[in-house]
């Protein structure tokens, strides 16, 4: 109890069941959407995208298709020029509009975070739904309603310091090394101990 009067916001994804226990054990706290969790969420229906379209293409449109699904998937900025990787997604992105056009709006997405400010991403934010709304594309439109759904939730990263999952999810990777080291380790208590000292940040486990 007395850690949870501490605890202001948390971060998580947009599943149903961590909604609920946050809401459930700290009532007062504010919920903040993960947005790598989100960006993830929106590779994946993009990906599934890619996948239906490749499936229903013809010979030929298969072959430009084939092994587009990292490109889609890698930041603009980070598509290699010395292996043609720009050249190789723009010719699958000419042969399908719907797909060009989700590509883009996955780009646009990203900048919803990088803002100076919150009502600037809220603007970003507003931009983004009416857009993929108005596409015509059926995996931007129940996107964005998602996204409308969970609103308050996404801006509020902005109000917690740019709150992320990021250092959760790198304190998970050291306790899965951390388990493995200790396979076959039977003092529970001394692994928490373990667990707990890993935590040399500016941040700490609280409980």
């Amino acid at each position: 109890k007395h850690s949870r009067a501490k605890i202001e916001a948390v971060a998580t994804d947009m599943g149903l069941a961590y909604i609920k226990a946050v809401r459930e054990n700290l009532p007062k706290a504010t919920l903040v959407f993960d947005h790598f969790h989100i960006i993830k969420l929106y590779n994946e229906k993009l990906a599934d995208l890619r996948r239906t379209i490749a499936r229903e293409a013809n010979a030929l449109e298969k072959k430009v298709f084939k092994g587009t699904r990292w490109l889609l998937l890698k930041t603009s900025s980070k598509l290699i020029v010395e292996k043609d990787e720009h050249t190789r997604l723009q010719e699958a992105l000419r042969l399908n509009q719907p797909l060009a056009t989700a590509y883009y709006m996955k780009e646009d997405l990203r900048r919803i975070w990088q803002q100076e400010d919150k009502e600037s991403a809220a603007f970003l934010l507003a931009d983004w739904v009416k857009r993929a709304t108005t596409s015509g594309v059926g995996m931007l439109k129940r996107f964005a309603n998602t996204l409308g759904a969970y609103r308050s939730g996404i801006l509020a990263y902005y109000d917690f310091d740019r709150l992320s999952t990021g250092p959760l999810e790198g304190t998970n990777n050291k306790i899965k090394t951390l388990q493995k080291m200790a396979y076959g380790f039977r003092d529970l208590n001394f692994l928490k101990l373990k667990i707990k000292a890993l935590h040399q940040t500016k941040y700490a486990l609280v409980g």
